[in-house]
């Protein structure tokens, strides 16, 4: 089983080669990840994402584990576990205020922070589907463009139907917005990137992690329907206030 940190990277580095998040170096990120190496080395580069790595730390804390890349913190973050019911509402709050209060207007803030007791969890898709729409272009025409971006940064999941050299055709639920509100699509073939390591490919049949347009992970069963259900509770916590 590769370590957390390295896992981490996996995700990461799809908006970290585009320049969206995280250290400018993705070359030495890309260099640990084909090796799956996880070092000291990757661990600095991994706490420079400054909009992943607070959620770690504060799943990490809630549950009383001492590293932040711990492959179950780490999971939790960008698929779903059990660990982040173990989140309150204040810690998740605090850390919120911590980081956007600041950026953001009084009315901006509270409506971001509404309904954190309905047990909504610090997960990399209520990270996405929150901060895009306070954007504010979901409601105007550009709103198609804002909708597709939430839809490249989620992870979202796919059903393989075709193996290429470097390449996947999976079956995917794209983000739609259906009056007004953000919903799943029907499934649609896409192409995927693959990892650029030497593990084995996934097969037709299997399900993978998507995002930014990168297959990051093989699903397990338990982790598909994880990340599903993460998944609809941040989608059920923004329709709330959309």
């Amino acid at each position: 089983m590769i370590p957390g940190v390295v896992l981490f990277g996996r995700y990461a580095f799809p908006p970290n080669r585009l320049g969206y998040c995280g250290p400018s170096d993705h070359a030495s990120l890309a260099g640990y990840l084909s090796q799956d190496r996880g070092d000291g080395g990757l661990r600095d580069l991994a706490r420079r994402f400054e909009g992943a790595y607070p959620y770690l730390q504060l799943i990490a804390g809630a549950n009383g584990i001492p590293d932040p890349f711990d492959r179950r913190v780490v999971e939790a973050y960008w698929i779903g576990n059990a660990l982040l019911d173990r989140v309150g509402a204040s810690p998740l709050y605090e850390s919120l205020k911590l980081r956007f209060r600041p950026r953001m207007s009084g009315p901006s803030f509270a409506s971001l922070v509404s309904h954190l007791d309905d047990g909504t969890p610090p997960h990399h898709n209520f990270h996405v589907f929150e901060i895009y729409r306070r954007a504010g272009l979901l409601r105007d025409e550009r709103a198609t463009v804002a909708l597709d971006r939430m839809d490249q940064c989620r992870v979202s999941w796919g059903h393989v139907r075709a193996v290429t050299t470097a390449d996947l055709v999976v079956d995917r639920r794209p983000l739609v917005l259906v009056d007004g509100k953000l919903a799943l699509g029907a499934a649609e073939a896409v192409t995927v990137l693959r990892r650029a390591d030497d593990s084995p490919p996934p097969v037709a049949g299997a399900w993978v992690s998507i995002h930014w347009g990168w297959a990051c992970d093989r699903l397990s069963r338990r982790a598909l329907e994880s990340l599903q259900a993460a998944t609809r509770r941040a989608i059920d916590h923004t329709n709330l206030t959309l």
